[in-house]
C-alpha cells in the first residue's frame, strides 16, 4: 500500500517541527524565509499535498464554495454552475453543490454548509428565511443571491437588469408592429418573472394595447400545457413573451403540434438564452443573461469578503441583450 506522505514526514526531511510545517500551508502564518524554502522543497521532494480537512480544523474554514440550487431541471442553472466552477477553481477553490428540494432552504442545507466550514455560500433560485440568514452571518460567511433580486437590503445579490429586459422585448414586439401580445410567467414568487413582467406591462399600458397573462412554472411541461390551454381558447395573440427558455421551448412544441406557424402566426421571445435556443429546431428569439458578468461580480464580492468579511448588501444588477432568431 502507498504511504501517504505527511506533515511529519515533510519536518523529518526537512530538520523542522511539524508546527513549522503547518504554519508554512496557512495563509498568514508567520515562517522565517530560510525555513519556508527548506519546508517548500521537502514537500516537493515527497511530493506532500496539505490536508484541506485538516486545514480546515485550524482555520475554521476551507477553500469551499457552497452552492444551493434547486431547478437543476432548467438548462439554464446547470450553465451557470459550470462557469462558477471554473472561475473557483483558478483561484484554488472547490465547489460543494447542495440541491434543495423546497423553494426555502431547508435546515438540513444549512447543517451540510456549516459542517463542511465553506468559506462563502451561492444561492440561486431558492430563498432564505431571515434567522439563517444569521447564521450564515454570525459565522462570518459571505452569502450571494443569484439570478435573485432581494426586497431585503440584509445580502449581496447579483441579478440580470430583468425589468429593462420586460421594457425593451415589449418595445421589440411593437417595432415588429405586433399590438396584441401574452406573458408567460415563471414562479409567482420569484423577483425574476415579476419584474421581466412588470417592465413587460409599463410599456403596454403606456401603447393601451391588449394584453393577456397565464402563470407557469419555469418548467418545459408549464411551458407546454400553458401554450395547449392558449390554443385550446381560439384567440391566439400576435406575440408572446414567456419568462424563461426553457418554458419557451415547451411553447414553440405546443404551436407546432398545433401546426401554428411562427413567426407567421405568432412570434415567441424567451428568456436566458440557454444553449437549446440556438438549436435547429428552434432557433428561439431570446433575452439572453449576461453570464460571464453576473458570475464575475459574485466570485469578486466573495473573495473579496472571504478575505476581510464587512457584511456589505448591495443589490447588483447586469444589462442584458435580445438574441434575434427565427421565431421573431
Amino acid at each position: 500500500m502507498k504511504h501517504t506522505v505527511t506533515a511529519k514526514d515533510v519536518a523529518k526531511l526537512a530538520g523542522v517541527s511539524q508546527s513549522s510545517v503547518s504554519r508554512v500551508f496557512f495563509e498568514g502564518a508567520k515562517v522565517s524565509e530560510k525555513t519556508r524554502a527548506k519546508i517548500i522543497a521537502a514537500a516537493e521532494e515527497l511530493g506532500y499535498r496539505p490536508n484541506e480537512f485538516a486545514r480546515s480544523l485550524i482555520t475554521n474554514r476551507t477553500k469551499i464554495i457552497g452552492i444551493v440550487m434547486k431547478g437543476v431541471q432548467n438548462p439554464f442553472y446547470p450553465q451557470v454552475l459550470k462557469q462558477f466552477a471554473a472561475a473557483f477553481k483558478k483561484k484554488g477553490y472547490s465547489i460543494l453543490f447542495v440541491h434543495t428540494n423546497n423553494d426555502e432552504i431547508e435546515a438540513e442545507d444549512v447543517e451540510t454548509l456549516l459542517n463542511y466550514n465553506v468559506a462563502g455560500v451561492i444561492i440561486t433560485d431558492a430563498v432564505m428565511a431571515l434567522t439563517v440568514g444569521e447564521e450564515f452571518k454570525k459565522n462570518k460567511i459571505p452569502v450571494v443571491f443569484f439570478n435573485r433580486k432581494l426586497n431585503s437590503e440584509e445580502f449581496y445579490s447579483v441579478s440580470c437588469n430583468n425589468l429593462d429586459a420586460g421594457r425593451k422585448v415589449a418595445e421589440y414586439f411593437f417595432d415588429k408592429g405586433v399590438s396584441e401580445m401574452a406573458y408567460i410567467a415563471g414562479n409567482a414568487d420569484t423577483s425574476t418573472s415579476r419584474d421581466r413582467q412588470k417592465g413587460f406591462q409599463e410599456v403596454l399600458k403606456q401603447k393601451k394595447a391588449r394584453y393577456r397573462h397565464y402563470s407557469s412554472d419555469y418548467t418545459y411541461n408549464g411551458g407546454f400545457k400553458t401554450a395547449m390551454h392558449m390554443v385550446a381558447e381560439g384567440d391566439l395573440p400576435s406575440a408572446i413573451f414567456v419568462a424563461n427558455d426553457i418554458m419557451a421551448l415547451g411553447v414553440l412544441d405546443a404551436l407546432k403540434a398545433n401546426s401554428i406557424g411562427v413567426p407567421g402566426q405568432t412570434k415567441v421571445i424567451g428568456f436566458d438564452n440557454i444553449e437549446m435556443a440556438a438549436w435547429p429546431a428552434y432557433q428561439l428569439t431570446t433575452w439572453e443573461q449576461p453570464i460571464d458578468k453576473m458570475v464575475h461580480a459574485t466570485v469578486t464580492y466573495l473573495l473579496e469578503e472571504i478575505a476581510e468579511y464587512t457584511g456589505a448588501a448591495e443589490t447588483f444588477e447586469v444589462d442584458g441583450r435580445l438574441i434575434e432568431r427565427s421565431t421573431t
